[in-house]
């Protein structure tokens, strides 16, 4: 049966404490017993239904889980602070002391940075990988691995993971596949395809106003709980807990999410052929000839199209740099980092997001200094648009008139 994410949204019902159709949103950071053995209880995990202290959930924080985790198809969802507050406590929940994760080369600088420079404090390694051959994972893979980390479709190159692949290899070895899917809400959905943990920055497309930072866990009952748990749950201790103010926020924006990311791929789709057919060195997972298009094809839920971001190479940080600042000046967008925002934004990853990773591991990757990436807005009039990118092109010379 087809998966319907977006219908799985919509048939959640809420209703305000005083009828509201917005649920109540629950202003307390501490919770009241009636009887000192049910406190005993909820702190011991042996009560269902009980609300004990707002970092380890509240009312507004479940609301948003169980939307979270009916859009992805899992068990239930666990709402952090920010995007990194989702997946440091993953891994450090599923990894300890000795033991090694295997991960995609090309991912989150923040997620690289955690891995290459911090869990070696706890003695976790990491083997970076290029994730799209599934060769390479499975020669990584050593006696100590308990985990294959990826992005869906990664930050900043646009590589495509092979999310089934991958989880035929997890399950053989008995390793956790864990997917970032933040690139493409709806557009894939990892748990369908064998992922055992997804996980979000609801920071970017999900909430899509960038007005708040947030992150979800969505896996197994079993998993989110021990995440949870009081005595040693990675969330629970570590403290990345995200606000009811922010979760009520996020829960209202994620009605259109739908609407959202079908225009998001409808405009990126349109730039990146013109683009691509003007000369421009341009990757997209919607364009036959990104390398996994047809991987992309075989996960996708179709109506939600190749999502909305994409990359282009000005050739030369010099020239990226100059043509972000035409654009922002003729109001195309905005010179900043992030995504899923209603306006396009555009920055140079190499020099910003993921300027974590070292300038040798990014050449070798095939992150160039000229290489923009670009989370492309909701522009009603995207040709207006196109023609107007291609005018900033044209005059500091990524484009030559000769060759459109």
């Amino acid at each position: 049966m087809e998966f319907k994410p977006a219908n799985n949204i919509q048939d959640l019902q809420y209703f305000g404490e005083f009828g509201g159709v917005n649920p109540s949103i629950s202003d307390s950071s501490t919770y009241t017993f009636l009887k000192a053995k049910t406190m005993f209880d909820t702190f011991e995990g042996n009560t269902d239904g009980c609300y004990l202290y707002s970092r380890h959930t509240s009312p507004s924080n479940l609301y948003l889980g169980e939307a979270l985790a009916a859009m992805e198809g899992t068990e239930t969802a666990n709402v952090t602070a920010s995007g990194m507050g989702a997946i440091t406590p993953t891994i450090l929940q599923i990894c300890g002391a000795g033991d090694h994760i295997v991960s995609s080369r090309t991912i989150y600088g923040g997620t690289y940075a955690f891995l290459k420079n911090f869990t070696p404090r706890l003695n976790i390694e990491t083997s970076f990988v290029d994730i799209t051959k599934i060769d390479l994972v499975e020669a990584a893979i050593n006696r100590n691995t308990k985990m294959i980390y990826c992005e869906s479709v990664s930050n900043p190159l646009l590589e495509v993971a092979d999310i089934k692949a991958l989880s035929q290899l997890a399950k053989k070895h008995n390793l956790k596949l864990v997917v970032d899917n933040t690139f493409s809400p709806l557009s894939i959905s990892p748990a369908q395809l064998g992922a055992d943990v997804v996980i979000h920055s609801l920071t970017k497309f999900i909430n899509g106003s960038s007005d708040t930072m947030g992150g979800v866990v969505c896996g197994t009952s079993e998993f989110v709980n021990s995440l949870k748990s009081v005595i040693d749950g990675a969330s629970m201790l570590l403290g990345a807990s995200m606000d009811s103010l922010r979760s009520a926020s996020i829960l209202k924006n994620m009605r259109t999410l739908h609407i959202r990311m079908k225009q998001h791929s409808k405009n990126a789709m349109y730039l990146a052929e013109k683009l691509e057919n003007d000369g421009v060195k341009t990757v997209y997972p919607g364009l036959q000839s990104h390398p996994s298009h047809e991987v992309f094809k075989s996960m996708m839920n179709n109506e939600y199209g190749f999502g909305g971001m994409l990359t282009i190479d000005a050739g030369s940080l010099e020239k990226a740099n100059e043509l972000m600042e035409l654009m922002q000046e003729r109001n195309i967008g905005y010179l900043a980092v992030s995504l899923g925002f209603y306006k396009t934004l555009f920055s140079a990853p190499g020099t910003s997001t993921s300027s974590e990773i070292p300038l040798d591991e990014q050449k070798e990757m095939g992150l160039s200094d000229g290489l923009i990436r670009f989370s492309i807005g909701l522009d009603n009039d995207i040709e207006r648009t196109y023609h107007m990118m291609k005018e900033c092109m044209l005059e500091v010379g990524v484009l030559q008139m000769a060759s459109v």
